[in-house]
């Protein structure tokens, strides 16, 4: 009789303490599968007006890059649009932009308003080179080795302490180890 009593009792307290640890969790670090491996094979046309085009051997060109993944309408890419923009100004990495789901005229007026960090750029219309990568929805940043792997994944757009914290000096340990 007394079991009746005990065991919904102890499983409320279980889903209660799964709960509480949820709150202290970074919906931002949701770990990826990828890490560690290479990326996805693919080849793309340039957003129009900003060549070159993007392609996974562009990835293994030996330096350590970012690759963000953007899109005209999405509104947190506004957001850390001035910051990539000031890290191309400084030269700290190559950035080169995959332009997801987006219409190319879209992406290219929204290139020319706000203004263009990427070295390369790679429309991926259909989304399916996101779908390879992936992509959980746009922004999203990832670091590449010297030899196209993944090395981080950022979810969400990229803050300063984001970039002075966790991929700045991910880049700079990766550029020394090779």
């Amino acid at each position: 009789m007394r079991w009746k009593f005990v065991v919904p009792v102890l499983a409320f307290f279980a889903v209660a303490a799964l709960l509480y640890r949820g709150l202290y969790l970074d919906p931002r670090e949701i770990p990826s599968a990828l890490i560690g491996h290479p990326v996805p094979n693919f080849d793309l046309q340039p957003v129009p007006g900003y060549a070159p085009g993007l392609a996974t051997g562009n990835l293994k060109a030996g330096d350590v890059v970012l690759v963000n993944v953007f899109a005209s309408w999405c509104v947190s890419c506004r957001e850390e649009h001035p910051l990539l923009l000031e890290m191309k100004r400084r030269g700290e990495v190559p950035i080169y932009g995959l332009d997801y789901k987006d219409e190319p005229k879209a992406a290219a007026d929204w290139l020319a308003r706000m203004g263009d960090p990427y070295s390369r750029t790679g429309m991926d219309i259909a989304g399916r080179v996101g779908i390879d990568w992936g992509v959980y929805g746009v922004p999203e940043t990832y670091v590449i080795t010297k030899d196209g792997k993944i090395a981080y994944k950022q979810i969400g757009p990229i803050t300063p302490d984001d970039l002075n914290n966790k991929i700045m000096p991910l880049v700079r340990k990766l550029r020394a180890e090779g």
